[in-house]
């Protein structure tokens, strides 16, 4: 079974830059959508990006656009979230998670959380100004 690992987050200030990991283990990530997501205090989880393992197509999020870039490397089995330009406004637990349909990935990320599973434990990014 599909299990997730999110790592990277950490304590930056305003403008720092971030990698954050998300490696697989259990089953590989041959056919997915592996989505970043986040979800600030008392605020709903909301999407940042996504990719494709099958053609690695990549779908951001306006607020990622520009500063973030996912990645993967399928030997690996893990996909990384390189985030620029830090805000205080980034601040958030960031999770992975996955989706069996990587062919209508833009659909899907548009949708958001409710449609991925095998969801990580999260990792906390701390931006101050």
């Amino acid at each position: 079974q599909l299990q997730l690992a999110e790592s990277g987050g950490g304590l930056v200030q305003s403008g720092g830059s971030l990698r954050l990991s998300c490696v697989a283990s259990g089953s590989t990530l041959d056919y997915y959508t592996i989505g970043w997501f986040r979800q600030a205090p008392g605020k709903e989880r909301e999407g940042v990006s996504c990719i494709s393992s099958y053609d690695s197509t990549t779908y951001y999020s306006d607020s990622a656009k520009g500063r973030f870039t996912i990645s993967s490397d399928n030997a690996k089995n893990t996909v990384y979230l390189h985030m620029n330009n830090l805000r205080p406004e980034d601040t958030a637990v960031y999770y992975c998670a996955v989706n069996r349909r990587p062919e209508i990935l833009a659909q899907i990320c548009r949708i958001g959380p409710s449609v991925f599973g095998s969801w990580g434990r999260g990792t906390q990014v701390t931006v101050t100004s």
